[in-house]
């Protein structure tokens, strides 16, 4: 049973949930490989939801989603979200709240459509330059997705305890669910090819240059899967921050899915934010 609402984009469902109302829309946007965008981003977007809009929209390989074996370049990617909004009839601008990878997404939408988004809020996320030395074990990756495929990935102890079922506040029933959803969404061929395009877009989103909007970027520690030490991790979005308009930044003393760990303190900053 979908947690969110399903519409149809490009001959294909994609999982789009949404909860509260208020004058601004946040759109939480997952990571690589964040097998459920929507539980994933619980714990945080629960304190938000009294006062503004949440839409949580589950990439096509992500959640309750189809898993489309298609390409994942940039351009493709952000279209499948924007129609996916669209058809939910959740109207722009949008304050995009991506969370890793897809921070790449967020940046080209506000370059490619400044009118639709009105500010960033990254929880750790990616910028461009991580790319340029990010190691991606693209062999360890398919494996990983055969595993999943023939069920190998169940008999695994622990293996579907993600940061937002052990640390997160999600309920017994929800944590069942994620774990449901792990075992069909690891390494999904979307995602994979996702991976794949990943430096390319990276590459595209560095040509497009800078968005100048307001943008508030909260840094994990580094540790938690993003393969970079702290200052290095740290380093490189105060970088690229220092050359939008106006950028703020945080860091936070957790690992990389900052909103399972710090969700009360990332949830009263971005209130300070967008008031």
């Amino acid at each position: 049973m979908p947690l969110g609402r399903m519409v149809e984009v490009d001959g294909h469902n994609m999982s789009v949930y949404t909860e509260g109302a208020g004058g601004k829309t946040l759109v939480f946007m997952s990571g690589g490989g964040t097998c459920s965008p929507i539980l994933d981003f619980k714990s945080l977007y629960s304190l938000l939801s009294g006062k503004y809009r949440i839409a949580v929209v589950e990439k096509f390989g992500y959640g309750f989603s189809d898993v489309v074996d298609k390409d994942r370049d940039i351009d493709s990617i952000l279209e499948d979200t924007r129609a996916a909004l669209a058809a939910a009839g959740i109207d722009a601008p949008y304050v995009l709240c991506p969370h890793s990878m897809s921070g790449l997404e967020a940046l080209y939408w506000a370059r490619k459509y400044p009118h639709e988004v009105s500010a960033i809020i990254g929880l750790d996320m990616a910028v461009p330059e991580y790319y340029d030395s990010m190691n991606i074990n693209m062999p360890l990756m398919r494996a990983a997705g055969w595993a999943a495929g023939i069920g190998a990935t169940r008999f695994i102890p622990g293996v579907s305890e993600s940061d937002a079922v052990k640390h997160g506040t999600l309920s017994d029933a929800e944590k069942d669910v994620y774990r449901a959803v792990f075992y069909s969404r690891t390494a999904t061929v979307t995602m994979l090819n996702e991976m794949e395009s990943v430096r390319e877009n990276a590459k595209k989103v560095d040509g497009m240059g800078v968005p100048q909007l307001p943008m508030l970027l909260f840094l994990s520690d580094g540790s938690g899967g993003t393969g970079f030490d702290r200052e290095t991790w740290r380093k490189i979005p105060k970088e690229y921050l220092s050359q939008a308009g106006e950028g703020e930044y945080i860091e936070l003393d957790c690992p990389h899915y900052v909103h399972d760990y710090e969700y009360k303190a990332i949830s009263e900053s971005i209130i300070d934010f967008l008031q």
